[in-house]
């Protein structure tokens, strides 16, 4: 029976994910729409009573008082009704509302841009990195492990020595070292398969180092006699009777490997070195809010950083419920 836990988990990634995979039809906005007027726009309200009655819902227009602080007032004699699944020169949207109205879910950037919008389609970038990257790190790690638990001897050693290797290695100023001589006219989307690949290629030490350990153990077991004894070739005994066994760990440490793939581009996106604007990706949004004035001022700017925490949140419970159930 799934628990609670996983239960949480589970919905909340799949609403991650549905959300990022459907952002041209949820985000009301393309993500690189700017409206300089408004810059720093705050949370528009959506008010479902007008004149003490209950009424269709409907935004009212914000109008700046104060270029200087970015201070809105809400005029209360525009309105304009939400409309669900209507056609708009954007293309099919969930939600959208008619000029000289706008929708701001979580707020606007200092560009005028909706920060909701940017958060779904920056999603595309920040979790493809966390799921790509584990996928390709897995395969690898699970196979060299694989190789080198099995046959043992010089394979074992030099395939250690060479995880040793990478393992030593500060991958994080690696990174910021190999994307500092990419080429300037590189696109985001190249940046972001460049971050996938050094994080696949020094990622998989780890797993193999622990693999390896698995394997070294399993080789002996019964089955795996009986499957020599019965003229089973090499290879076929890992992909049918090793490997097979290692996969529950496998699983339960991709879930908490992904966290730091998605923190890793984060991080690099936040210095300004990984996803190029106007692209969004969670980390590049949140480079705006180092600034402690930004911040204090215009708080739904972290919102990017709340997406990252419930990522974490999310796939670290289900990591966490996995090893339980073990």
């Amino acid at each position: 029976m799934v628990n609670s836990g996983v239960k949480f988990s589970l919905t909340l990634i799949a609403i991650l994910f549905g959300s990022a995979l459907l952002a041209d039809f949820i985000a009301p906005y393309p993500y690189d729409l700017q409206n300089r007027a408004k810059p720093y726009h705050p949370p528009t309200r959506i008010h479902f009573f007008k004149d003490g009655r209950l009424t269709l819902p409907y935004i009212n227009l914000y109008e700046l008082k104060d270029p200087l602080f970015k201070v809105y007032e809400e005029k209360k004699n525009v309105s304009c009704p939400l409309r669900f699944f209507t056609r708009t020169e954007f293309g099919f949207k969930l939600l959208s509302v008619e000029p000289p109205c706008r929708l701001y879910l979580l707020g606007g950037d200092k560009l005028g841009r909706d920060v909701f919008s940017r958060l779904l389609y920056g999603a595309r970038y920040s979790l493809g990195v966390g799921i790509i990257g584990t996928i390709v790190t897995f395969f690898i790690g699970a196979i060299v492990g694989g190789v080198s638990g099995y046959f043992g001897g010089r394979v074992d050693t030099l395939t250690m020595r060479l995880v040793e290797i990478l393992m030593s290695i500060p991958t994080f100023y690696l990174l910021l070292s190999l994307r500092a001589v990419f080429p300037l006219e590189m696109t985001s989307g190249q940046i972001f398969l460049m971050i996938v690949f050094i994080l696949s290629l020094f990622g998989w030490a780890g797993l193999a180092r622990v693999v390896r350990g698995m394997v070294l153990s399993i080789r002996e077991k019964e089955f795996v006699l009986a499957a020599k004894t019965y003229g089973a070739g090499t290879f076929r005994i890992l992909r049918k009777h090793i490997l097979p066994n290692t996969y529950y760990y496998l699983i339960v440490s991709a879930t908490l490997s992904i966290p730091a793939y998605i923190l890793g581009e984060a991080a690099l996106s936040l210095l300004g070195l990984g996803i190029q604007e106007p692209e969004p990706s969670w980390g590049n949004m949140l480079s705006e809010v180092r600034n402690t004035n930004v911040l204090s001022s215009f708080p739904w700017m972290l919102s990017p950083g709340m997406a990252i925490f419930l990522t974490i949140l999310a796939f670290n419970i289900l990591g966490d419920n996995l090893i339980k159930k073990r």
